[in-house]
């Protein structure tokens, strides 16, 4: 099949969609498809419109070129003028049989871009618009679970300049959690233990996004757990060697220890995916979804999030999993194309 690879773009991910979409449109050209990876915002300037899709084609290159543009997005950000999608993209996109998302964050994970292919009637791996959007807001996500009986931290959503920041005011203590509503990879996330900390964690968090959830801080183990057309696969564990499991904790390689399956008794892990499918059907996903879980100390799960456009690099938790269901990753590429494919059947 005729792919577009689609990273980049402007998020706090940016750096992160690269090195996925790296690994997919590689992993896509070894297995026969003439896959080319594209920069959603700013496009392909080099793209031969007779030849889009050539049999020789160097994906490090092309990922070195993408990478070389980093110093032009923040200018390139504040023109006006300037469409998201960039030079190329959208004629490169109809042209292929299907987009292969590997976009993060906002602009990307957020529904925006799955609603505007859905009016041009290009086709896109990953869940739509609307479940995307639900994904993307950690706020809409816990009140959807919630709807469904899925245990999630209590917490509270705060809007800049219209909400008390007063924990006490929403039946909090601490330690707590401050994060953006919408980001992604850890990014605006921020664990304190006292009114300084905290208010310094809120005029960060604020600065990145316009509402803020905080949280009561689960203390205990942490676990994440894909699903693919509704069914779970095997959980994986993630301890952090030192912190939380942060940005750098996530991309560093030997930073966590990853443990797939996860050591937990078949009852505790039978319940912990079925909260994983259970959240792929309340955020009314197709094709995949990965699920964040805490467990504290009396085997208690709480649902922290859930990413419709999971991780696809080296280190990423969705691969491992597959990988413990029997898939490497060429095959899991695959699988996530089939699935998506399916929407359209």
């Amino acid at each position: 099949m005729k792919i577009v690879v689609l990273c980049g773009g402007t998020s706090t991910e940016r750096d992160i969609s690269i090195i996925s979409g790296t690994g997919v449109c590689k992993a896509l050209r070894e297995r026969g498809h003439a896959a080319i990876l594209v920069d959603v915002f700013f496009g392909e300037e080099r793209a031969d419109l007779m030849n889009a899709f050539p049999e020789d084609y160097d994906t490090d290159e092309a990922a070195f070129h993408i990478r070389s543009l980093n110093p032009r997005l923040k200018s390139a950000m504040a023109n006006p003028q300037r469409s998201f999608f960039g030079l190329n993209v959208l004629n490169l996109c109809r042209m292929a049989d299907i987009v292969y998302l590997t976009l993060h964050g906002a602009n990307g994970e957020d529904g925006r871009v799955q609603a505007a292919f859905d009016l041009m009637k290009i086709r896109y791996t990953g869940t739509g618009y609307a479940s995307s959007a639900l994904s993307m807001d950690k706020g809409l996500t816990k009140l959807m679970l919630m709807s469904k009986n899925v245990p999630v931290p209590r917490g509270t959503t705060l809007h800049r300049g219209c909400d008390s920041i007063h924990i006490e005011d929403y039946g909090l203590h601490f330690p707590v959690v401050v994060k953006v509503a919408c980001g992604g990879s850890s990014v605006g996330v921020y664990i304190v233990n006292n009114e300084e900390e905290y208010e310094a964690a809120l005029d960060e968090a604020f600065k990145l996004e316009p509402t803020v959830i905080i949280e009561e801080y689960i203390k205990g183990r942490e676990f994440s757990v894909g699903v693919i057309d509704g069914k779970a696969l095997p959980i994986i564990e993630i301890a952090p060697k030192k912190g939380f499991y942060d940005y750098k904790n996530k991309y560093t390689p030997g930073a966590t220890v990853d443990t797939c399956p996860a050591d937990l008794t078949p009852d505790l892990t039978r319940k912990m995916q079925t909260y994983a499918e259970e959240c792929y059907h309340a955020l009314f996903t197709d094709a995949y979804l990965r699920v964040d879980f805490m467990m504290n100390d009396k085997g208690e799960m709480f649902c922290l999030e859930a990413n419709s456009l999971p991780g696809m690099t080296p280190t990423s938790l969705m691969p491992q999993e597959a990988a413990a269901a029997g898939m490497d990753y060429g095959t899991f590429c695959e699988k996530l194309l089939e699935v998506s494919l399916a929407k359209y059947r």
